[in-house]
């Protein structure tokens, strides 16, 4: 947007910074704010640019807090921003040590000089955040001037409770100003907007939020920083998962300040949203970590069908390679399907088939298996022959093995230790079997890349004779709602059963769940995009008899 463009009736504009920020890399992050402010002012002709939650450690920084040359290095980045930036208020989100504690914090800065300094007054200690760690909680409020404007700045939590913006109300703030870092999950989007209407409704001030954007690990920043009005109505928002400088105007109008109505941009459904936040997460490990590309091993099925789009769509047809590893279980199918999607995706393809190392394993090991029958020991073997090569690919060529397994199947623990689970990143491991799905018909909406047949056929592992992932499992219609309540709700195995599930069925996969819990710690990470995903939101003992003891009370019997 040119200056000129700036309203007469504005007396303040400010501008929204939706950075994608590396978390620790502090002078990129402080350089990238200082660019940031310079074309705020000279394009813009911002009075104000505002900076997410802890802007130049990125976020979460984790254990990189106690590190003792960290805040030697923030305090280097604050300096710069105070001797190379002049003539716009910068509030940008940071670490302040002091005597009493470390906080988690904000500096207005302008002309060389900090304005004022605001800290962090709720610290969450709950899902994927653990502050409490490493913060000490402030107190008191931050309202300073900006153009004539009393502006109030609060630090992300401060705003899902009354108490903080109230205060800067009170105080005489006219416009309230918070700093965000706020992982994705499905419907993030509507509870933030509708928690900040709440703390407009009690205030009758304006809010900004400003919020990250960009892939931490397991976490999804997805921006969609926004605007409400002293109605609580929308009245700019910034698109989810894009950097960028969005400018709001306000003018004030019958002695209120108002934010001048701009682009809202819409909200996409929920499996564009979800889809988008898998191959911002992908795209940002891959790249954050300097992987020159990835392996995936493609099997015809379902599930590295997703995993191959979002690695395509995410950085490149060439930078991803498919390996379709064929055993004497495979059938035409399954091959035809994996040629048919590596085509219509333009990756580099290749054939391994693992039945001679599979051979040489077994004779091998044939004295020792002499006189027993064949297993789940022989299945495991071929998935790690798998594991084995895309291994090697990887170390051979530099490019990061990415996994294929879904939420359903890791719950229960229907996956194979250094075989399938082998790898750096997966991708969907917090999608469940039947989002799956849903998820390949929204990509096969955009440009049709999944076979037909692929969404139809039943799922299965083929390491065996006419293998059938319902051998094995409930059927996924039955299964991922227990799955659901048992993990991402905690519900009791009595209240599963009273919401009209088998118990029989309840009992075994609640036992699957918690027997797995060993596998799923050695399993690589993945993106989270529901309430509960296993890793930093689901930290269970691996040693534990407590389901036992549950089953025993109510006089069932494990499974």
């Amino acid at each position: 947007m040119p200056a000129d463009s700036r309203p007469e009736q504005a007396v303040l504009r400010l501008v929204m910074a939706q950075c994608n920020l590396l978390v620790g890399d502090i002078p990129a992050n402080t350089e990238l704010v200082i660019e940031s402010a310079h074309r705020a002012r000279d394009e813009l002709d911002a009075d104000l640019i505002v900076f997410p939650e802890l802007t130049l450690t990125g976020y979460p920084p984790e254990d990189l807090l106690l590190r003792s040359g960290l805040q030697e290095l923030v305090d280097a980045g604050l300096a710069r921003i105070r001797s190379e930036v002049a003539g716009i208020h910068v509030l940008v989100g940071h670490p302040e040590q002091t005597a009493e504690g470390r906080y988690n914090a904000a500096s207005l800065i302008r002309d060389a000089q900090v304005v004022a300094r605001c800290r962090k007054n709720l610290l969450p200690n709950y899902s994927v955040f653990d502050e409490k760690r490493y913060f000490v909680a402030g107190e008191g409020l931050c309202v300073a001037d900006v153009a004539g404007v009393p502006v109030a700045v609060t630090i992300c939590e401060d705003i899902w409770t009354p108490e903080s913006a109230r205060a800067a109300a009170d105080a005489g703030a006219r416009l309230l100003v918070n700093l965000n870092a706020s992982p994705f999950h499905t419907g993030k989007g509507n509870e933030r907007e509708a928690v900040v209407a709440r703390r407009v409704q009690e205030t009758a001030c304006p809010v900004v939020y400003v919020n990250l954007v960009g892939g931490q690990d397991e976490l999804v920043f997805d921006g969609g920083s926004f605007v409400l009005d002293q109605s609580a109505t929308t009245v700019v928002r910034a698109p989810a998962y894009q950097q960028g400088l969005y400018p709001v105007d306000f003018e004030i109008a019958q002695g209120e300040l108002r934010p001048i109505p701009g682009e809202v941009t819409p909200r996409d459904d929920e499996h564009a949203s979800i889809y988008q936040a898998l191959v911002l997460g992908v795209r940002d490990y891959i790249d954050k970590n300097g992987f020159n590309g990835v392996v995936i091993g493609l099997s015809g099925g379902v599930d590295s069908a997703l995993t191959l789009a979002i690695a395509v769509d995410a950085i490149g047809a060439e930078r991803v390679e498919a390996v379709m590893m064929p055993s004497c279980y495979t059938i035409a199918m399954s091959l035809e399907d994996a040629r048919a999607e590596a085509r219509a995706l333009a990756v580099d393809y290749r054939e391994i088939p693992i039945k001679q190392p599979f051979e040489a394993f077994l004779e091998t090991l044939s004295d020792v298996f002499a006189g027993t029958e064949r297993d789940v020991t022989e299945e495991n073997i071929q998935a790690r022959c798998r594991g084995v090569i895309l291994m090697a690919l990887s170390n051979k060529q530099g490019r990061m093995v990415l996994t294929t397994g879904n939420k359903s199947e890791m719950s229960v623990g229907y996956a194979t230790l250094y075989g399938d689970m082998a790898g750096g990143f997966a991708p969907i491991k917090d999608v469940p079997k039947l989002l799956v799905y849903d998820l390949c018909r929204y990509r096969n909406s955009i440009t049709p890349v999944i076979p037909q047949r692929v969404l139809e056929r039943a799922p299965s592992a083929e390491l065996a004779p006419d293998q059938k992932d319902e051998d094995s499992l409930p059927p996924y219609s039955i299964l991922d709602p227990i799955l659901q309540g048992y993990i991402e709700q905690d519900l009791s195995i009595e209240e599963l059963v009273k919401r009209g599930f088998d118990e029989a069925t309840v009992c075994r996969i609640a036992t699957l769940v918690d027997r797995n819990e060993y596998k799923r710690r050695q399993a690589p990470p993945g993106i989270r995009i529901t309430q509960r995903a296993f890793g930093r939101d689901r930290r269970y003992p691996i040693t534990s008899g407590f389901l036992t003891a549950q089953l025993r009370s109510q006089g069932v019997a494990g499974q």
